[in-house]
């Protein structure tokens, strides 16, 4: 049986951020990942959409706070060590009207709070920094950006592997179970004894704990982000992140415009429950998962906690009219004509059986595993910390 010092299981930025701050620090480990694809970043890290995010939204103290300020700074660096392209575009979150504003107040005062550099500006200054878009306040975050995360992630990999780390691919877990103060990591390319385990399984990371021995707070809902491209012939309608104000009683950003790196423009997501873990489309439908779901507490007390706000999601999902009709809130001069469909996403959403969704990182761990069981947005901007964060844990296991 193959042994290892640190056993990752995920092939997504969290698990190579760790497994490159793992190497960093503690070089000549023996550190192996787990990934049950052909290719690393194929789930949510493949499907994001870009955004190094600022942090103005997530509650002061919080892990996502902290992570989100230092870790956009160490991707950042990253990306400048790595020539990887990224662009500090900005990005406007804009009241629409007047009854928005003290939300939009609230949301100030939280990145003031971060230490984030943000300015509220009147209609005026927002028609300077986005000419086609209407609102009676906004809040200009000038430090936002974008950034392509896959490739982010493939050059963790190759520096992971030339730091002597192991990536096997095609390497699905099946179970785990201890053995002699180890744990023996089953999967689908041979079994592999670790010392420690590190799980980073993302859509599948409650699944992960369970078979690790722990009994996770939460467990994962699967929601669908639907995204539309702006054809580019109106590209000019965007020049870097336009964004509403959130709902605060619904965990989703709203419906937004994102610039990318590559060029081009996104608008979305419409956020709808997804039929399985892994369903990118409409029709994408796995019966155990779906069954998991619908019979979790949790997810039938947020149901009906939020149903109106899933049947208008449902109803854009199914109607682009709708969806139109949410982006001409922002930019009246968006058309039907001027999208076509791109490519979704599915979050990992952990909920309570309370049905409280989990809005932090929800980091367990016991003496052998890790468990990273919920990884919510900003998780690709703050991975590098994140991953620093996992190995402040382990290294007393080591030293």
């Amino acid at each position: 049986m193959q042994q290892t010092d640190v056993a990752i299981i995920g092939g997504g930025i969290i698990g190579l951020a760790t497994a490159y701050r793992l190497l960093e620090r503690f070089p000549g480990r023996k550190v192996t990942i787990l990934e049950k694809e052909r290719e690393v970043a194929q789930h949510q890290t493949g499907h994001n959409s870009g955004v190094l995010h600022s942090g103005i939204y997530y509650r002061p103290g919080s892990l996502r706070a902290i992570n989100c300020r230092e870790g956009k700074l160490a991707m950042e660096a990253f990306c400048q060590k790595e020539n990887i392209p990224f662009n500090r575009c900005g990005k406007v979150i804009v009241a629409v009207t007047s009854d928005e504003i003290p939300q939009l107040e609230r949301i100030f005062e939280r990145g003031l709070a971060n230490d984030i550099r943000c300015e509220r500006i009147g209609p005026e200054r927002l028609k300077e920094i986005e000419p086609h878009v209407v609102g009676v306040q906004a809040i200009h975050v000038p430090d936002a950006g974008i950034v392509d995360y896959r490739q982010v992630t493939e050059r963790l990999a190759e520096r992971f592997k030339e730091a002597g780390g192991e990536l096997k691919t095609s390497a699905k877990v099946t179970g785990m179970f201890r053995h002699d103060q180890r744990m023996v990591v089953q999967n689908t390319a041979g079994e592999l004894e670790a010392r420690l385990v590190v799980n980073c399984g993302g859509l599948h990371s409650d699944r992960l704990a369970w078979l690790s021995g722990t009994r996770p707070e939460a467990q994962i809902i699967p929601f669908r982000g639907e995204y539309f491209e702006l054809k580019p012939s109106a590209h000019h309608l965007c020049r870097a992140l336009i964004y509403p104000v959130p709902d605060p009683d619904f965990p989703f950003l709203g419906v937004h415009f994102t610039r990318m790196i590559h060029g081009g423009v996104e608008c979305g997501p419409n956020a709808v429950f997804a039929f399985a873990r892994e369903g990118y489309y409409k029709t994408s439908f796995n019966l155990f998962d779906t069954l998991e779901s619908v019979t979790y507490p949790g997810f039938l007390r947020m149901a009906w906690r939020h149903w109106h706000a899933g049947l208008n999601e449902l109803y854009r999902s199914f109607n682009k009219a709708a969806f139109v009709a949410a982006l001409q809130r922002l930019v009246p001069e968006v058309r039907d004509e001027h999208l076509v469909p791109a490519p979704a996403g599915v979050r990992a959403q952990a909920l309570t059986r309370d049905g409280n969704l989990v809005d932090d990182f929800l980091i367990l761990e016991n003496d052998l595993v890790v468990n990273v069981c919920n990884a919510p947005s900003p998780a690709a901007t703050a991975s590098l910390n994140i991953g620093k964060l996992i190995v402040d844990k382990l290294a007393p296991r080591f030293e």
